[in-house]
């Protein structure tokens, strides 16, 4: 008797993964081994129901990885180093997933050793570009399958097929997609798909709780943070955890992102984030502190690079290394206290403390006193920087005296 060909089937139990699972199972009489990558989505309660949903589906196995410290180290990490904010608004919560989801896809795909690994996207959106990409580059030997994108299914085809195969679940749609994980929640609905219409209070998953005001201390060793007011934490996602515990009561951390598809066209997501949100504006606001002005310049023209070419799928581009080598090492003194103080809607970076601080009064105050230097010192500095500026203008005074 030949043996089945076994399929990893990237699964989240949702409507285009339960008919990635009846399909291969049924129809293409695949071995199917579900599998769940945890990147801070869910919960306990959320994992056990996936777990029943894929086993009543007729799947052989179904594995949930905990991705969460990986997600951390690999990629979090970097994003809070350079202060990554796509288009300066959007701190790459999804996107940022989608990447550790699909190299634990790729390594469990190599673990047991199966023909085929399959994923739910559609042919319309960014992620389907950056499983494959994934795929392709650590599991280039394995047949990558994705059937809602090869035979163009509409909802209402996968409805049908999951019906007359007694599939049992909720086909009612929501009215808005959310993504949810440690560096944000996505949220997509109608109001995303055009280009002036906002979304409504009700379409954010948190709501607004507390309304007084409320002053917290983060505390960054080495650009990690690693300690709430009086908490400290030896893993920096309970601190993130932590925080978005402490904020997003607030309903801070909001809005819509408008940027540019892996795939050519103009998308729009909303989102919440208000742990990630507070994370960068803090280390940022420290970092402007303790590091020289061409250590920030040169570190934001890498962070951004990297930041879109972690969007786009390119995590694995050996230049991503080198950037983060260069971003980490720009972290050796940003270590502080940075105090924030939270209100409803808005959080504002008020100062920090740090022994690294380049700001020191002992070399000066902006505006006041100079303790480095004297006033002629300053007139040489400025003939000499200026020289060139003068040089030229001089140039031109003379041509267009001579032209007259």
């Amino acid at each position: 008797m030949t043996s089945k060909k076994k399929a990893v089937l990237a699964f989240s139990g949702g409507l285009d993964t339960t008919y990635c699972a009846i399909y291969l199972s049924k129809i293409k009489n695949y071995e199917v081994h579900a599998v769940t990558i945890n990147t801070g989505g869910f919960s306990d309660e959320e994992i056990n129901a996936i777990e029943k949903h894929a086993y009543q589906l007729g799947v052989k196995t179904f594995t949930c990885v905990d991705e969460r410290n990986n997600f951390y180290e690999k990629v979090v990490k970097y994003l809070i180093y350079g202060n990554v904010l796509k288009n300066n608004t959007y701190p790459l919560s999804v996107s940022a997933e989608r990447i550790s989801q699909a190299i634990a896809i790729a390594e469990f795909t190599k673990k047991i050793n199966a023909d085929a690994v399959v994923h739910g996207s559609t042919g319309a959106g960014n992620d389907q570009v950056r499983f494959d990409m994934v795929f392709n580059s650590m599991i280039p030997d394995v047949e990558i399958i994705t059937p809602i994108r090869d035979m163009k299914l509409s909802r209402e085809d996968e409805i049908n097929f999951l019906k007359e195969h007694d599939v049992k679940m909720d086909f009612e749609k929501s009215a808005y997609s959310i993504n949810k994980g440690i560096w944000g929640t996505s949220v997509g609905g109608k109001e995303t798909l055009t280009s002036n219409l906002t979304l409504p209070e009700s379409a954010y998953p948190t709501q607004l709780q507390k309304e007084d005001e409320c002053e917290i201390i983060l505390h960054f060793k080495k650009g990690e943070l690693k300690g709430i007011n009086e908490i400290q934490f030896k893993n920096p996602v309970d601190a993130i955890l932590k925080l978005q515990e402490l904020a997003s009561p607030y309903a801070i951390g909001r809005n819509i992102h408008v940027g540019d598809t892996i795939i050519g066209i103009k998308g729009r997501v909303g989102f919440e984030a208000a742990a990630p949100m507070v994370i960068i504006k803090a280390h940022h606001t420290l970092e402007k502190h303790v590091l020289t002005k061409w250590q920030l310049y040169w570190k934001d023209q890498l962070a951004a690079w990297y930041g879109n070419w972690l969007h786009e799928g390119q995590f694995l581009d050996p230049v991503m290394r080198n950037i983060e080598s260069f971003m980490k090492d720009t972290q050796q003194n940003v270590t502080g206290k940075v105090f924030v103080k939270l209100k409803p809607y808005h959080f504002s970076v008020t100062g920090i403390e740090s022994d690294f601080d380049l700001m020191s009064a002992k070399f000066g105050s902006y505006g006041e006193m100079n303790k480095s230097w004297s006033g002629d010192d300053v007139k040489g500095f400025a003939k000499i920087f200026g020289n060139q500026v003068a040089i030229y203008n001089q140039v031109q005074k003379m041509n267009e005296d001579h032209a007259e």
